[in-house]
């Protein structure tokens, strides 16, 4: 099913998830599930609630791990509270967004593709978002090209409008601003070309035994050029390590970043 959550129905969930002590993510799962039975049943498999699971409206309650009573308590709660708030109308769906095709009709449809169902939506300007917390996602899409970050360990929970950068919109998570830049992408998106060196002009040779002398002033410009590439990578890997050392990046995600900083040398 291709669906989003109205703004109100996410808010009455993370009400619901701080009321139980669990993920936002864990109940939005949840209750996609009761949507599809208008909130008389639930078929599941959501690791926070002991895996797969099975709730019927009437007193049926099945979790994985069957001998806990605490866990098949919760999701009877959370079941029972998500289905009359669907009941209620307090959680539905809104209309998915409405995208141009390559002939310029419109139709609706998820602009950002089969990434499943977003946390938050919105847009500022021209630019589309679509918050994936669940899987660690940012889609952005912008004069009709879609890009999607791994937005890593950090929890995106606001968005602003921004003046001038490759973006018109800014995030915040907790901790702190957002910088896209240092996001690995997932998909789309445009490589930045690198950094072009002044081409190498030498004299003539007059004798192979004699040693080639290369010009002074393009010699010049080219270790210019040179030393300003180095510095701007061996800055990006210090940024990245700053990044790994507060947790942001894995020491796996920090060596391949660095690895490819490193190969532009």
């Amino acid at each position: 099913m291709n669906a989003i959550f109205t703004d109100a129905s996410f808010q009455n969930m993370t009400n619901v998830a701080n009321r139980y002590g669990i993920s936002v993510n864990a109940v939005t799962d949840l209750t996609h599930a009761l949507m599809l039975s208008n909130g008389t049943m639930a078929q599941f498999n959501i690791p926070e609630l002991g895996g797969g699971g099975q709730w019927m409206q009437g007193g049926m309650t099945m979790v994985g791990d069957m001998f806990n009573n605490q866990l098949k308590s919760t999701v009877d709660g959370l079941c029972y509270e998500l289905s009359n708030l669907i009941n209620q109308g307090a959680i539905q769906y809104k209309p998915l967004p409405k995208i141009q095709n390559q002939n310029g009709s419109m139709s609706s449809g998820n602009w950002w593709g089969d990434l499943g169902f977003p946390n938050s939506t919105g847009s500022q300007n021209g630019t589309s978002y679509a918050i994936f917390s669940n899987i660690r996602r940012l889609a952005i899409q912008e004069n009709g090209k879609v890009t999607v970050f791994d937005t890593l360990d950090n929890q995106i929970g606001g968005v602003g409008q921004q003046q001038g950068g490759n973006y018109s919109v800014t995030f915040t998570s907790q901790y702190g601003m957002v910088d896209l830049s240092t996001l690995p992408i997932v998909s789309g998106g445009e490589n930045k070309p690198q950094q072009q060196q002044a081409p190498i002009v030498q004299e003539p040779i007059q004798n192979q035994s004699q040693p080639i002398e290369m010009n002074p002033q393009v010699q010049d410009v080219q270790n210019t050029n040179t030393t300003e590439l180095e510095e701007d990578i061996f800055a990006k890997i210090e940024k990245l390590a700053g990044l790994k050392d507060k947790g942001i990046l894995t020491e796996n995600e920090f060596n391949s970043k660095k690895t490819d900083l490193l190969n532009r040398l």
